[in-house]
């Protein structure tokens, strides 16, 4: 059987899959996480999918651009592909919440697998950025995520890093390791 849970403790969080793209048709990838305090991640955007952020236990930051929000379990909130955005802890307990991503994209749940089995092998930066570069380009590219800042200034550099990586078989590496 195939693993569902995944565990980051540079992200503080916990995402179980409740639905794989594989068992909606790819209309859609169902993600469960639980967020310690202080959680969160970086801000970025992907250029082919929408996700809804459903809070189920406790209060959940999300910033869409420049302006931020607090959800509570009961509300929704839609990023709509190229948004800029990302989602936070702002509280002092653990929170419960769920992010739906349409359509199903089978490569942003291989990024999470591969992500996460870097970080807990001590292959990532206090802030779960991959320290190999090949690895940081290949994550970007399979989950469609795209940075903000200095690192998404080299993006294009990045995404032809990818391409070298995935030939020299880096990617298979990965994904045999992690997936």
């Amino acid at each position: 059987m195939e693993k569902r849970v995944f565990q980051n403790s540079k992200f503080k969080d916990r995402v179980t899959v409740l639905k794989s793209p594989k068992e909606t048709n790819n209309e859609y990838l169902l993600l469960e996480i639980e967020l310690d305090p202080k959680g969160g991640n970086g801000l970025h955007y992907h250029t082919s999918f929408s996700e809804e952020f459903i809070p189920v236990n406790g209060d959940l930051g999300v910033r869409l651009g420049k302006n931020k929000v607090i959800l509570k379990p009961g509300n929704t909130s839609t990023v709509k592909a190229g948004q800029l955005h990302h989602f936070f802890n702002p509280g002092n307990e653990a929170i419960r919440f769920h992010v739906k991503i349409v359509p199903g994209h089978e490569g942003f749940l291989q990024g999470i697998k591969i992500a996460y089995g870097l970080a807990e092998e001590g292959l990532t930066n206090a802030t779960g950025i991959p320290k190999k570069l090949d690895h940081l380009a290949l994550l970007l590219k399979v989950s469609d995520t795209r940075a903000k800042g200095l690192l998404g200034l080299i993006v294009p550099l990045l995404m032809m890093r990818a391409k070298k990586a995935e030939r020299k078989g880096v990617l298979k590496e990965l994904t045999e390791r992690y997936c």
